[in-house]
């Protein structure tokens, strides 16, 4: 009866099986491999094939509950997987054996260069005849991780296997199956499970000396690729780019999902090698294809720090929904914001999308981190936006004060002309690096340009000199000689000129600071020593004018009306040369004591008046210019300036301004010059001058006049710095009054530059200045109170 009743059973069985073979669909529905019709798994490839989107394995079939079955079988209280792999394509983690493909028959052999881009191979379509017999799988090793009660590696192994034997159907309970006998081999899987591959090796060649013995062949297989994989992180880790290609090309079984090491390792791999968007692609296959969160996560943020700006942005598109309806990726996009932010700040041409911009302004004032005010001072200092740079360097030096924070925010502030400043804000960094040394320097010769030139305290002066000795910086060098000018300290302003040409001996302008330096002190012999060594190379030094009449010791009498140069010949409309009344201006040099000073004596030279000799008569009575003609509104104009009545004239000559005569424009804003001028508001006096281009001499005059003018104007209001620097520009275009050397020896007693005050009060006494004679006994009384006159 017995033995009956197994004979049914056997029947049974075969009747089943042949049933499955004909009704391939039934048998795979039967052991949840799903439809014949779906594409074999995706296997990531160095070779000739393309990408695809379909998932990997067979996703009906239940490698987790078979694997908790094995748990619950053989290990009372196992750990609990993290991430549990719904598919059979789960992915084997790092530090696991990788797996490697027995293929059915040979591929083409794939070439290491030129490689193709990480990507998935062509699904295969199942062939439409009936289906196969069952092939012959060595299901050695799973057999060994199902005794082991391994369910990631079983889980990878069958993934491994239906991906390799689309028509191998896996057991139903893996641990019916037959344990491995051979206790030999078994002991080869445990060396190969710990890692212990050269071990592993001997031990393999040693039973196949002593007994003919031959290994599985899937054992050798894994055995390579886990071989290779160890020598392709190797050489990752050597930054030996080129060999992990190479590895790679070679062993296409790594390149999967269960090895996302591998993944990031050849995609930077191709970056460094100059191949990004294949770098690019390794990247992009990870986020299609692969599920894990975290990888998916690491993927992103390792892309951050090789890939630029734009190819980020594609890659960010891939970004998956969460659970929880935000984004995946919410979690590191701070960081990304950052990263973009300072790829902006290499690249000034490279615009930010403002999401990421606003993001990092919101962390910069509610995270309190100085690096992100950082980031963000530099990525508008880039783009020329130097109020919010200034704004968020301060932010950042506020919560930390660092090199990078001053050295930005003084970059601002010479960006917006505030170079003092930052001088004070660089000095404690200027030896922090060579960018923040050249900022310092910077700094300083912007701060001695200034003009007016800055009132700067003796110890400022001496630390900004002791800088640019040290470093032998010519720019500020060059301005330290035009600012001992500003101060009418010609043999100071002669030496720092020579230093600067001896670090630089083609700088034109500090040759050429020295040539009118050198003219100025009456040096004709080093006048002419410049004038050759600059031949052919500087006009404005060789063709140098005799400017002797600006030392500030020569006494000439001033120049007689008219006397400036000759008069163009007189056309039948015109009238001859005359002079404007000279406007005077006293000015209260001490308590006591006033100087009358000419502001403006221009002489005029012939204007054109088309209905004759001007007259006085006819303009006494007040009317309205602009009902003229231009050529009328230009004779009442001078007519008033003759009447002493500039601010009517001012009137009358913009009328005349309309005129589509040029001559006749430009006598009028000539004349509306000479009347602001003559009202003592000079300001206005140089805007009139530039309504109608003037000739040589007429600017000339102008200029003259308003520097003179405007060096008044300081004085009054106390700026004796400033005074000096007007003084010093008209002298160098005409040689200076009587009248006006007192007002520089008062400039200098206000100073305290008494040597000086001295110098020129008794050079303008010697011509009988009323007014030197009187600030020679102001000095005494200053420098010798006790001695009494």
């Amino acid at each position: 009866m017995k033995s009956s009743l197994v004979a049914v059973s056997a029947a049974v069985v075969v009747a089943t099986l042949v049933t499955g073979l004909k009704d391939r669909a039934a048998l795979q529905e039967r052991f949840g491999l799903g439809s014949a019709a779906k594409p074999a798994p995706e296997l990531m490839m160095m070779g000739r094939i393309k990408p695809t989107d379909a998932s990997a394995g067979n996703p009906q079939f239940n490698a987790q509950l078979v694997a908790d079955k094995i748990e619950a079988i053989t290990s009372p209280s196992p750990p609990a997987l993290d991430t549990p792999v719904p598919n059979a394509a789960a992915r084997q983690p790092a530090g696991s054996p990788p797996v490697a493909p027995q293929p059915v028959a040979p591929q083409t052999a794939v070439q290491p260069a030129p490689v193709t881009p990480p990507i998935v191979s062509e699904p295969q379509a199942p062939p439409q005849a009936a289906a196969p017999p069952q092939p012959t799988v060595d299901e050695s090793a799973l057999r060994y991780f199902a005794s082991r009660g391994d369910k990631v590696r079983l889980q990878a192994e069958i993934s491994r296997l239906q991906a390799l034997y689309p028509n191998w159907v896996p057991p139903a309970d893996p641990l019916a199956v037959p344990q491995n006998g051979d206790k030999q081999l078994e002991a080869m899987w445990q060396l190969y499970s710990d890692g212990r591959y050269a071990e592993l090796r001997k031990a393999v060649a040693d039973r196949q000396a002593a007994a003919g013995w031959q290994p599985p062949a899937d054992l050798l297989d894994r055995l390579d690729v886990a071989e290779a994989r160890a020598r392709l992180v190797n050489a990752s880790d050597l930054k030996q780019y080129a060999t992990v290609v190479d590895i790679a090309a070679a062993t296409p079984s790594l390149l999967t999902c269960s090895e996302v090491d591998v993944l990031w390792r050849v995609a930077e791999a191709f970056i460094q090698t100059e191949r990004a968007k294949r770098g690019q692609d390794a990247y992009t296959y990870i986020l299609k294809n692969c599920t894990n969160p975290a990888e998916r996560q690491a993927t992103v943020e390792k892309a951050s720090t090789l890939l630029g700006y734009q190819p980020m942005q594609a890659l960010l598109t891939l970004e998956r929904p969460a659970a929880d309806g935000s984004k995946e990726f919410d979690a590191i996009r701070d960081n990304l914001a950052r990263r973009f932010m300072a790829e902006g700040n290499d690249d000034p041409n490279l615009a930010i999308a403002p999401d990421y911009v606003a993001r990092l302004e919101k962390l910069a004032e509610t995270g309190g981190l100085a690096s992100d005010a950082l980031l963000l001072g530099w990525y508008q200092l880039r783009r020329n936006n130097d109020a919010d740079a200034e704004k968020w360097f301060r932010a950042a030096r506020a919560k930390q004060d660092s090199a990078a924070a001053s050295q930005g925010l003084a970059l601002a502030l010479i960006a917006r002309k505030a170079p003092e400043e930052a001088e004070d804000v660089m000095f404690r960094w200027r030896t922090d690096s060579e960018d923040a040394t050249s900022t310092y320097l910077a700094a300083t010769a912007n701060l001695m340009a200034l003009q007016p030139s800055a009132d700067l305290a003796e110890d400022v002066l001496h630390r900004i000199a002791t800088e640019v000795i040290a470093r032998k910086y010519v720019p500020t060098a060059q301005q330290f000689g035009w600012y001992a000018r500003s101060l009418n300290q010609f043999q100071t302003a002669a030496r720092w000129f020579e230093t600067a040409l001896a670090w630089k001996p083609d700088d034109e302008p500090s040759a050429y600071g020295l040539v009118i330096t050198r003219e100025q002190l009456s040096d004709r012999k080093g006048v002419l020593d410049l004038q050759r060594a600059w031949a052919g190379r500087s006009s404005r030094i060789t063709n140098l004018e005799d400017t002797s009449s600006l030392t500030p010791n020569a006494v000439t009498p001033p120049p007689e009306k008219g006397g400036l140069a000759a008069q163009q010949p007189a056309q039948p409309t015109q009238r001859p040369p005359t002079e404007p009344l000279p406007a005077e201006r006293r000015v209260t040099l001490q308590p006591g004591s006033e100087v009358v000073v000419r502001a403006a004596r221009p002489a005029m030279e012939t204007v054109t008046v088309p209905r004759g000799l001007r007259q006085t008569r006819g303009c006494s009575t007040t009317i309205d210019a602009g009902q003229l003609s231009p050529a009328d509104a230009l004779s009442r104009g001078w007519c008033l300036m003759d009447i002493n009545r500039p601010m009517e004239a001012i009137s009358a000559f913009e009328a005349a301004l309309q005129s589509p005569a040029r001559k006749v424009r430009e006598d009028a804003a000539y004349g509306q010059s000479l009347a602001y001028l003559r009202a003592g508001l000079s300001g206005n006096a140089a805007v009139a001058a530039t309504k109608a281009p003037q000739n040589r001499q007429r600017a000339a005059e102008l200029q003259v006049a308003i520097l003179a003018d405007r060096a008044l104007s300081a004085f009054d209001a106390g700026r004796y710095r400033e005074t000096l620097i007007y003084l010093d520009q008209r002298a160098q275009l005409q040689q200076e009054r009587i009248d006006l050397m007192v007002l520089r020896g008062y400039c200098y007693l206000n100073l305290k530059m008494y040597g000086d005050a001295t110098r020129i009060f008794e050079a303008a006494a010697a011509t009988g200045s009323r007014d030197a004679a009187r600030g020679l006994a102001d000095v005494r009384n200053v420098t010798h109170p006790d001695v009494n006159d």
